[in-house]
């Protein structure tokens, strides 16, 4: 049994490629259903299965330009030819109806989310260790060996962005840091 996780306030999770973030998004979700994870917006034509406003809100690339012409995004980057970005206006509107919202984004988007809602409580995911982080992501089995090496290339660099952030999660033990990220969000489950 869950409580209703504090109304209104805005957390960004982000951490390198492998650490666990979507996982550690995924069992919250389930635990505190009150929460909403917000939607992002691209450009990139939708992939087979997915839904409009589910996955992604799909756009043009005009409409999205104008959108961030107006600010109406809290964060966006540019990544393979499409552009990503997180509208402000759903964000808002679940803040103002006091629900708790979470944003799961890259470090660039985190940091952009600091400046355009600098009150958002900001969390950084971090493996035990660098060798576990590669272990990780090898075990996947889903990518080149030229990718794996710009995974860690760009891990290392997220790596030492941890400090910038109100608060660092290791993700050792999935249970364990799932607990740990419901107390530094201010959760409480009873048991």
């Amino acid at each position: 049994m869950s409580s209703t996780p504090s109304p209104g306030r805005l957390t960004v999770i982000t951490g390198p490629s492998g650490v666990g973030k979507g996982t550690l998004v995924n069992l919250l979700l389930e635990r505190h259903p009150a929460m909403w994870l917000s939607v992002s917006a691209t450009t990139r034509a939708p992939r087979p299965g997915e839904e409009e406003g589910v996955q992604y809100f799909f756009m043009e690339r005009p409409a999205f330009e104008q959108l961030v012409g107006r600010g109406g995004l809290l964060e966006w980057a540019e990544f393979a030819g499409n552009l990503y970005g997180t509208p402000r206006q759903p964000v808002e509107a679940q803040l103002a109806a006091g629900h708790p919202v979470l944003l799961e984004i890259e470090l660039e988007g985190a940091r952009q989310v600091r400046q355009s809602f600098p009150g958002a409580f900001q969390l950084f995911v971090a493996p035990p260790s660098f060798a576990e982080l590669e272990r990780r992501i090898r075990g996947r089995g889903t990518d080149s060996e030229e990718a794996i090496q710009r995974r860690l290339a760009r891990a290392r660099v997220e790596l030492e962005a941890a400090t910038e952030f109100d608060a660092v999660l290791v993700n050792s033990d999935l249970e364990t840091a799932l607990l740990k990220l419901e107390e530094l969000m201010g959760l409480a489950v009873a048991g």
